[in-house]
């Protein structure tokens, strides 16, 4: 038990604990002649002291295979019979040996009074001794479980506040003046160069708008409409970056039947922009196609760009964690030599709130 306040703390309730079982034991069960006088008597002292040892010996055992099996989702009836029965494993020798050694071997050196004959008095202790042993196990489990299940409440209103907050995050940065500016600078220019495409331009901007505006409350969104979204703004990333830029699609799975986070594909397209040198002769080259219906691949070719302040990674980290919220399933990012690839998964239209045991 570490030596914190929380420790000290911990340690003063249990031995608290050990003090009430003890004296209630001792005041319904007390059979020697002058009651509580003999308090500090011998026997008493054994007692007590042997209460203490076996009860925090219970106690943190019990605790230390809580712990061991916290790396799993739930306590499962399973997990918590084994739990059991590897700390009565554990204590049951070891109550037998305290009270065999006191009331046989060591019983004049120490003493010991008993009533009774030593046979009866060691069966009836250690019963007792199983018996409390026992209650402080399910006791400790079901504190456990119930700090657990509070804990779990916790984690989840802090998901909640953290995806709503990398949503508007997400909203607010493409709807921002930086990307309008550089839009309408784009069409400045096709004005003078070529109307018809001019014109084309300011209904792919117009329509990319309309999504991000339609979809601003919602956090996935169904793959098809994503996809339409993504194919206006990589026309306008065409127009903008000539023959810099090449995004191709290969998706085999019907679209309409997933769903992915609003902006995903989107966020990636524009962090592999971000983050790589790319011109005509040597384009940037996105792929972004299917893994069976599992999952999508959105991969680059690799030309890292000298950024001039360190990279945080918020837009994957945010993409994470809005996964998380909705699927055990994993968010996953390779980079190599020469590619950079991240890898996220298509989810099924009813998903519609968060798995617990994900957050465990």
């Amino acid at each position: 038990m570490k030596f914190t306040k929380k420790g000290v703390q911990k340690f003063l309730f249990r031995w608290m604990v050990v003090n009430v079982v003890f004296f209630t034991v001792k005041l319904t069960m007390e059979q020697h002649p002058e009651g509580l006088a003999n308090l500090f008597s011998p026997t008493s002292l054994f007692y007590y002291f042997s209460a203490f040892f076996l009860f925090m010996l219970t106690w943190e055992t019990n605790d230390y295979l809580l712990k061991r099996h916290k790396k799993y989702c739930k306590l499962n009836l399973k997990r918590s019979l084994k739990i059991v029965c590897i700390n009565l494993v554990i204590m049951l020798p070891i109550c037998a040996l305290v009270y065999y050694l006191a009331l046989f071997p060591l019983k004049e050196p120490l003493n010991i009074i008993c009533l009774i004959s030593p046979k009866q008095q060691f069966i009836i202790d250690f019963s007792r001794a199983t018996l409390l042993g026992i209650t402080v196990i399910f006791f400790n489990m079901f504190y456990y479980a119930m700090n657990h299940h509070d804990e779990l409440e916790k984690q989840l209103h802090d998901l909640q506040r953290e995806m709503i907050a990398s949503k508007y995050s997400s909203l607010r940065n493409q709807i921002s003046p930086h990307f309008l500016f550089n839009s309408l600078n784009t069409l400045t220019s096709l004005m003078y160069e070529d109307r018809d495409l001019a014109s084309d331009f300011v209904a792919r901007l117009a329509s990319s708008y309309r999504y991000i505006l339609d979809n601003r409350e919602q956090d996935l969104v169904s793959l098809k409409k994503e996809l339409e979204f993504l194919d206006s703004f990589v026309f306008m990333m065409n127009i903008r970056h000539k023959d810099a830029v090449v995004i191709k699609a290969d998706i085999k799975v019907q679209s309409e039947s997933y769903i992915i986070p609003t902006l995903s594909l989107q966020m990636l397209v524009e962090n592999a922009l971000k983050h790589n040198y790319y011109s005509k002769e040597r384009p940037l080259e996105i792929q972004i196609s299917t893994i069976g219906s599992d999952a999508l691949v959105i991969k680059n070719n690799l030309r890292k760009r000298e950024l001039k302040e360190e990279t945080t990674k918020l837009g994957l980290k945010n993409i994470k964690k809005r996964y998380s919220y909705y699927t055990n399933k994993q968010v996953l990012i390779r980079e190599e030599v020469d590619f950079f690839e991240v890898i996220i998964p298509l989810l099924d239209r009813n998903v519609t709130e968060m798995n617990v045991l994900a957050v465990s």
